[in-house]
């Protein structure tokens, strides 16, 4: 597994629906995201600050997150589909 350094974090992509409510199904641009799902793989140490101590990472390995689309590095790793981003991309934790 990838181990992120500092205030990285790793994803597992999760494929967001590209149908409506109704059930129309969109194509091209349409259904192409602005954010992106995925699930907490793996975690940094934390960023590093002045004083030499790491402020902490929020969000826990196993949890599902909404994070800025255009965003951090998309990368195959054993068979997955992984994003390395910066915990700041993520703007929110499904609950």
């Amino acid at each position: 597994m990838l181990k992120p350094l500092n205030n990285n974090v790793v994803l597992e992509i999760v494929e967001v629906e590209k149908t409506t409510a109704s059930g129309i199904i969109l194509s091209g641009e349409a259904s192409k995201p602005k954010h992106s799902e995925g699930v907490v793989v793996a975690i940094g140490d934390g960023k590093l600050l002045d004083n030499g101590k790491r402020h902490p990472i929020t969000v826990e390995v196993g949890q599902r997150v909404i994070y800025n689309g255009f965003g951090g590095t998309k990368v195959s790793h054993q068979g997955k589909e992984l994003v390395i981003l910066s915990q700041d991309d993520i703007l929110a934790i499904v609950e």
